[in-house]
């Protein structure tokens, strides 16, 4: 009778040890967090880059953002999100979207990620964990960071996908 016990009990202590130690290993350091934040900066210039210039206002729709709007919207994000919920202070820049050139686009892409690195870095680490309300949930600023990076992303696709849209050959996706 005790070996029916002793095999499940095993088998669950183990699962348990895999699940706790694989959830350790999940954690980022805040090095690696911006060593991918970097990684997201430079994507998101090429992406930028890659456009050609007579693509800057495509639009998959009249409803939606123009190719130079995702772009301006990504860098906007990390600037208000970052004053707003990571203790950022006023950035001292700003750019005049109706009349940027790629060039002053690209610029102002590169500010608004270090702008988000420094305000990243400089947050106390007990602020970190701190839970405050964002967008009407209650998440850490932790959470917050990783919304500053997923939105990145998500606004970055559709850029991309109006790059395909327009027959330009999207750069390559480095990971790390």
């Amino acid at each position: 009778m005790k070996n029916y016990f002793k095999y499940p009990f095993l088998s669950l202590a183990a699962f348990l040890i895999l699940g706790f130690s694989s959830s350790l290993q999940a954690q980022t350091t805040m090095e690696e967090f911006m060593s991918k934040w970097n990684n997201s900066k430079q994507f998101t210039i090429d992406v930028l880059n890659a456009m050609p210039d007579d693509g800057m206002d495509y639009k998959t729709d009249p409803e939606a953002m123009s190719f130079r709007e995702q772009i301006h919207h990504i860098g906007t994000a990390i600037v208000g999100i970052s004053q707003g919920f990571l203790m950022g202070k006023d950035p001292g820049f700003s750019i005049d979207l109706a009349t940027a050139s790629k060039a002053d686009l690209a610029d102002y892409i590169a500010k608004c990620y270090d702008y988000g690195a420094a305000t990243i870095q400089a947050l106390p680490s007990d602020k970190a964990g701190e839970v405050i309300e964002v967008f009407g949930n209650n998440v850490s600023r932790r959470q917050v960071m990783a919304l500053l990076m997923d939105h990145s992303t998500h606004h970055r696709g559709s850029a991309i996908a109006y790059l395909r849209a327009n027959g330009a050959q999207p750069p390559a996706f480095v990971g790390f």
